[in-house]
């Protein structure tokens, strides 16, 4: 494990809820914990670079954009040929996150999942064809999972 000193864990906590709306976001976190801009944005490469901070981006609430329909496409593909599949999946400009997960058959034989974005359902659908085209017969079978409702969209948040 890589240790963080006060610092960094005082950055992290400063933005885990998101950077400030202002055009100089990073001066804004430098405020409030004692460092000017360009100090902050050092320390958020090197924590990056350490894996300790996988990515600074934009988290849009889909809902609010228009995209109402959002499916998390599910794909029972060849295991020889997930890994290879899921990255071209993931690379596609419509999946928001792609991932493997082991089955759970014999109820769940789903290994590949995709989140998909529409402002509908039939959008989505159109999509999931798309995606079982790229995945072609290494894909079994297929469902999609649509949200009702965001329940939760924040990343780890540490202790205060």
């Amino acid at each position: 494990m890589t240790p963080i000193d006060e610092i960094d864990r005082a950055l992290i906590r400063a933005t885990q809820a998101g950077l400030p709306f202002d055009p100089q976001p990073y001066a804004r976190v430098g405020e409030a914990v004692g460092l000017n801009e360009w100090q902050v944005i050092e320390r958020f490469s090197r924590l990056i670079d350490k894996g300790i901070v996988r990515r600074i981006g934009v988290v849009p609430n889909h809902f609010r954009l228009g995209y109402n329909a959002n499916g998390m496409t599910v794909w029972d593909v060849a295991d020889e040929q997930a890994e290879r599949l899921g990255a071209w999946v993931g690379a596609l400009d419509f999946v928001s996150h792609c991932y493997l997960r082991p089955r759970a058959r014999p109820d769940w034989p789903y290994n590949l999942f995709a989140m998909a974005h529409g402002a509908t359902r039939d959008e989505v659908r159109e999509k999931a064809r798309r995606i079982a085209d790229l995945l072609g017969p290494a894909c079994r079978a297929s469902d999609i999972l649509f949200s009702t409702r965001i329940l939760k969209k924040t990343g780890l948040r540490l202790a205060e």
